[in-house]
């Protein structure tokens, strides 16, 4: 299947000297999964949510400060390469050519509707992401912007004291109060009330109920939800206690596994590829196949992984933290680590894979053994 009846010519687009507090405003009014930017000749880049929280420019500044590529294919290409260079690209839309010229855009929305009716043979045990980061009610919004920014996610659950799901906090509703609060502002007043709005605790601002879902729900079931309530996505919970956050399914997850393949090697995920310097994609399969190799029974079905560049520098090479996961018949095992380049921080990873791996190999040993004797018992 091809992109050809998905994508869309009717998008969201500012010139390239557009002020940041339009951009801000269009966000807020029209919710665009991205802005595309244009200038005389024509597509230049886009604006995400993601880039603006991450940002700490006035809004008197150029839109082209601070649009960034976005990776672009064409309107003939197929589903699953768009939806791994959407993932790759962290970004939720990329523009679409057709013979070298600017036609319009595809989502992630619109790649999910497509495909939805073949989602029924995932449930989201499968797919889930089970490292949560949280926050707690009286974390304020400033320190909630820092987390969304060091992780490069999109949203926190937030916790009681108990430790029990009470709400959620989302890079779109930082994004919101940021705005309006500039809406209000003067110009001579605006720093001070910024700053007031960053002091504030999540609780004032979070979502509640939380949308929820369990491991044994299909991820069609999951999807259309999301969907339907322009949900990005819901919190995992154990069954019959929705209080309890076991991880989180996103549509970036579900869109990873539309990239599952069967193919003889693993299919490995890479999450902000450019980042990569002197270590390819191939180097990066190669050497995890390794590790995994170390361990026969245990057979991968994915891997994910996740660069982050630091503002930190040596000598010009920017400090580097990797994130690795590996999906496998044996459930979910993985390691990080920092460094100077992607290659070094890629390393430092994969150590701490191999020993998890290896703790994993160990666990499952264990295992066995300990059924071996009670089998033994049993006989007794």
């Amino acid at each position: 299947m091809d992109i050809a009846d998905i994508a869309t010519s009717d998008y969201v687009d500012v010139d390239v000297d557009e002020r940041l507090g339009k951009v801000r405003s269009l966000f807020e009014r029209k919710n665009p999964k991205g802005i595309l930017v244009t200038d005389d000749d024509g597509y230049a880049g886009v604006i995400t949510q993601k880039r603006l929280v991450q940002s700490h420019v006035e809004d008197t500044t150029k839109a082209r400060a601070m649009m960034q590529s976005a990776p672009k294919v064409e309107r003939t290409d197929d589903v699953r390469d768009v939806a791994r260079v959407l993932v790759e690209g962290g970004t939720k839309v990329a523009p679409v050519f057709e013979a070298d010229r600017l036609w319009g855009i595809v989502t992630e929305d619109a790649i999910l509707a497509a495909v939805l009716e073949h989602l029924d043979a995932l449930i989201v045990d499968q797919i889930y992401t089970g490292d949560v980061v949280t926050v707690t009610e009286d974390t304020n919004v400033g320190q909630a912007v820092n987390l969304l920014r060091e992780h490069g996610i999109s949203r926190l659950p937030v916790l009681d004291d108990d430790g029990l799901l009470t709400g959620m906090v989302t890079r779109h509703d930082i994004v919101d109060i940021v705005v309006r609060d500039m809406d209000k502002a003067t110009r001579g007043e605006r720093s001070g009330d910024i700053d007031r709005v960053l002091d504030l605790p999540v609780y004032d601002e979070m979502n509640t109920p939380v949308a929820t879902t369990t491991g044994d729900e299909s991820v069609r079931d999951a999807v259309e939800r999301m969907l339907d309530n322009d949900y990005a996505g819901l919190v995992v919970t154990p069954p019959g206690d929705d209080r309890v956050v076991a991880g989180i399914v996103t549509k970036t997850d579900v869109l990873r596994a539309l990239t599952f393949t069967e193919e003889e090697h693993m299919d490995v995920q890479i999450t902000n590829i450019k980042l990569l310097d002197t270590i390819s994609r191939e180097d990066i399969r190669m050497r995890i196949e390794k590790v995994a190799d170390k361990y026969g029974k245990m057979q991968v079905q994915h891997a994910h992984v996740r660069l982050h560049e630091h503002k930190e520098k040596l000598r010009g090479t920017p400090l580097i933290q990797c994130q690795i996961r590996l999906r496998t018949n044996k459930g979910q095992v993985a390691g990080s680590g920092e460094g100077y380049g992607a290659d070094t921080a890629f390393g430092v990873a994969l150590d701490k894979l191999e020993r998890n791996v290896l703790e994993l190999k160990g666990v499952q040993a264990d295992e066995e053994y300990r059924g071996q004797l009670l089998r033994k018992l049993g006989r007794l």
